[in-house]
């Protein structure tokens, strides 16, 4: 029995010893993902959608109500301010201002009527005036005669009153009459066409949309929803650069014109409009694309810079240095890893702005193509796979590191 105990714990040591040597083989085969130091450009941007609107878009309505009689433009039609875009039936309309030219008519004749009328009362009551300076008449005549004077001269200011009002409502019939001929407001190409010749468009408390024009496609502007938690990196006059799903090849130069403070909240996410303006001289860029757009927060040109994932690759067993200089350093400093003969070497550096990807250095031991450690690169056997003592699924990963090419 104890020998049987013995040649247990034989087996036993064997296979600690095996193990052990299996694991110091296999750290020292450790192969490491290598990246470089490079010169470049380092952009810290803004990313946002947004949608392709005209630089001035006019909606074009109708004051008067009636029916299309004929349309003068169509869509994408090149318009000026002297073509007519519809006609409405004007024929109501004609009879309307027959009707008070007549009534302004009638309205001077009775001018005319009061006068002759306040002309003859002139004339008797200058007669009986004299009769009465000669005491011919009574004084009761007199004031009859002065009587119908005054009657008639307020006669005359109410038919000169008349006369004024027939002017006026023919005027707005005159207006109404002209505006079943509606004209291009501006100067630009129609995007929009909402009627048809036989239509009948009704003019309420909010006039309806016939046409929309915009008045140039040689500029454009950008409405960019942007979130909050960015908005205070976007300014007026900032630099940005947008494409389009159209276009994927190209990228678009684009300026701030405008920070809207009404923020706008869906499903709890707040965001708030901001207006861009951009040339658009080939006129490629057409209303209501879809603008994916990136606002410059900052630059930095012509600078070393490193992957990021140098910056967060620790070796093994060097994880608890490391985490103690993050806590007691500066947020700028870092350090990379250079392979060296016994293993990789850390170098200090002094990190700038970042990209997502890269990160631009201010200053540090490394030098522009010099090689440095990003990541490890899986052993091509796994040992750990044939060893009955690793925990299921084992393997190993490294900080920062990926699984490299089978």
């Amino acid at each position: 029995m104890k020998r049987l105990v013995v040649i247990v714990i034989i087996l036993a040591l064997g296979g600690t010893a095996g193990w052990y040597y299996w694991r110091k083989k296999e750290s020292a085969a450790t192969q490491y993902r290598m990246g470089k130091v490079e010169r470049g450009d380092v952009l810290v941007s803004v990313t946002s959608t947004g949608t392709i609107q005209p630089l001035t878009q006019v909606q074009v309505g109708t004051q008067v109500s009636g029916t299309i009689q004929s349309l003068g433009a169509d869509w994408n039609s090149v318009v000026t301010t002297k073509v007519v875009l519809a006609q409405l039936d004007p024929a109501l309309y004609q009879a309307r201002v027959d009707q008070d030219r007549a009534n302004l008519a009638r309205s001077e004749a009775d001018v005319e009527r009061v006068q002759a009328a306040l002309t003859q009362a002139e004339a008797d009551l200058k007669r009986t005036k004299d009769l009465f300076e000669q005491k011919m008449i009574p004084p009761s005549d007199l004031d009859a005669a002065v009587a119908t004077r005054d009657g008639l001269v307020a006669q005359m200011k109410v038919a000169r009153a008349a006369v004024e009002q027939s002017r006026a409502t023919l005027r707005v019939s005159e207006v109404n009459l002209a505006y079943t001929t509606i004209k291009s407001p501006v100067d630009g190409i129609v995007v929009s066409r909402n009627v048809d010749v036989g239509q009948t468009v009704a003019a309420s408390l909010s006039a309806p949309t016939l046409f929309v024009i915009a008045a140039s496609l040689k500029r454009i502007q950008v409405q960019a929803s942007v979130a909050e938690a960015d908005i205070g990196r976007v300014f007026k006059d900032q630099v940005a650069t947008f494409t389009v799903d159209a276009y994927r090849e190209k990228r678009f130069k684009a300026a701030v014109t405008q920070v809207r403070l009404q923020p706008t909240t869906v499903q709890n996410v707040v965001t708030y409009t901001v207006i861009l303006e951009a040339d658009n001289l080939e006129e490629k860029l057409l209303p209501g694309m879809t603008a994916n757009v990136t606002f410059e927060v900052e630059r930095a040109a012509g600078v070393l810079k490193v992957p990021n994932g140098a910056l967060r690759f620790v070796p093994e067993g060097a994880q608890e240095a490391a985490a103690g200089k993050r806590e007691g350093g500066r947020e700028s400093r870092g350090r990379v890893w250079v392979q060296g003969p016994a293993g990789p070497v850390a170098v200090a550096v002094e990190t700038g702005a970042t990209d997502g990807s890269f990160t631009a250095l201010k200053g540090g031991d490394v030098k522009e193509g010099q090689e440095i450690i990003v990541g490890t690169l899986s052993s091509t056997k796994d040992p750990a796979m044939n060893n009955p003592f690793a925990p299921a699924g084992g393997g190993r990963g490294g900080g920062g590191g990926g699984r490299g090419p089978r």
